[in-house]
């Protein structure tokens, strides 16, 4: 039987460490667990058993682990004998324990998946081996959870559904539809590419937008310090020398707004905190929601771009559901799954009603005036070929066109923020700038000497 050598936490806080004989990885955590232990670390010893003989001769230059792991005992597990916390035990429990799952995290965890799968790796083997080289403590608790769980005759998507804070609502889905039909790999290729196009899309768009936002954050500070403790220092020259010059008047215009709105702060700040709250609770009612959904498919800009990923991301978990032997009906049952927006998920429901009655399934996409007319054509044309040969083609199609709006957002969108920040420092100039001017070019003096 394999040995694993284990270190734990007890209930006070207290690091044990030993060596445990079990079936697998699996009863260690819960022999432990039972003994109101939490692992911290479990690593097989290979080659090692408990009853096992040394032999006559040590080898040269070759660590004894027998010795090392004799030495490293502290405790027992019947017994529960402890020890203190080391200095370095405590920094590593405290980094350990607190390690967020990061999105590079969850990108590599299902590329290492989709390549094991590929080779031909049964679930239990390929989690099984990811799990023995991943280094974020937090992230392999949760796998290990998803093991224990696929031992038991669980699903993946089961499990991962109790940490949505690790793995989005779109991923589960992706991994359920992938299980349901019987073609896991196909659906963690999705996923990787799910995960790659996300993260380079939040990397450009944050490439672009930060640094112009932080520029527009800090001329609105200048702006409010400005006026604040600037503009009254300039009105105090003026009058220290008897002018009667005066500032502009977006100046004083804007001295009044922040006058008002430093001394009656409350105000505002409440009028601001109750929208916010407003707008929060009506998304979350079903309307509202609803709503929200709609604005985020006809919202300028971006609107476009999401309707394509949300649809091209239906519509190759069709191709997949339809290649596995599914009819269309069930092929839409089950990849609505992978769909979040209320608005495309109520299509593809009157979609489904209306093969029920006998009507067309793509009739409810192309009244919805959200599909072009190319996507619902080539559906068409599919149905009265091979839907899934055209489907393939229009995944191609729906890529490219992604990837041109994704361009055209690239394009606009630096204008669109440029625009922002030249108001803003047309606006500071006015306001603060151009007093300090005057006061540098002493052109009120002319005015208190009467000339």
């Amino acid at each position: 039987m394999p040995v694993f050598a284990y270190k734990a936490v007890t209930q006070s806080g207290l690091v044990v460490k030993n060596r445990i004989e079990e079936v697998n990885r699996q009863a260690v955590v819960k022999r432990l667990k039972r003994n109101n232990l939490m692992p911290i670390s479990i690593m097989a010893i290979k080659g090692i058993t408990l009853k096992g003989k040394q032999k006559n001769k040590e080898r040269r230059n070759v660590s004894d682990i027998s010795q090392i792991m004799k030495n490293a005992n502290s405790a027992s597990i019947m017994r529960q004998e402890i020890r203190g916390f080391t200095l370095k035990e405590k920094i590593m429990l405290k980094l350990n324990t607190s390690q967020k799952v990061t999105s590079r995290d969850l990108l590599i965890f299902t590329e290492n998946f989709y390549l094991l799968k590929k080779a031909n790796f049964n679930n239990i083997h390929a989690l099984s081996t990811i799990i023995q080289s991943t280094e974020n403590w937090t992230f392999k608790g949760i796998l290990e959870d998803i093991l224990a769980g696929l031992e038991a005759g669980e699903n993946m998507y089961t499990t991962m559904e109790y940490y949505s804070n690790v793995f989005p609502y779109i991923y589960i889905n992706m991994v359920k539809v992938g299980e349901l039909s019987g073609s896991l790999e196909k659906s963690l290729e999705q996923a990787v590419k799910y995960l790659e196009d996300s993260d380079d899309l939040n990397r450009r768009v944050r490439k672009m937008v930060i640094p112009n936002v932080a520029l527009i954050i800090m001329l609105f500070v200048l702006l409010i310090v400005g006026t604040i403790y600037g503009v009254p220092v300039v009105e105090g020259v003026y009058k220290s020398v008897g002018s009667n010059a005066t500032l502009p008047a977006a100046t004083l215009w804007f001295k009044k707004v922040v006058d008002l709105i430093v001394k009656y702060w409350f105000v505002p700040t409440t009028i601001i905190v109750g929208i916010i709250a407003g707008i929060i609770y009506y998304i979350n009612t079903p309307k509202g929601k609803y709503n929200y959904h709609l604005f985020k498919y006809k919202m300028p800009v971006f609107g476009n771009l999401l309707f394509a990923i949300d649809f091209s991301r239906f519509m190759k978990a069709m191709l997949l559901n339809l290649n596995n032997g599914m009819r269309i009906q069930e092929a839409l049952e089950v990849s609505k799954n992978v769909v979040q927006n209320y608005v495309l998920l109520s299509i593809i429901e009157t979609s489904i009603n209306n093969i029920l009655m006998g009507a067309s399934w793509i009739e409810p996409f192309e009244k919805s005036g959200l599909a072009s007319s190319m996507i619902t054509e080539m559906l068409k044309i599919g149905m009265q070929s091979d839907l899934a040969e055209m489907m393939e083609k229009l995944v191609e199609y729906m890529e490219m066109d992604i990837e041109q709006i994704m361009q055209k957002i690239m394009t606009i969108m630096p204008e669109i923020i440029n625009s922002l920040v030249g108001v803003v420092l047309i606006f500071f100039v006015v306001v603060i700038l151009v007093p300090a001017l005057q006061v540098y070019m002493g052109t009120f003096l002319f005015d208190a000497a009467g000339v």
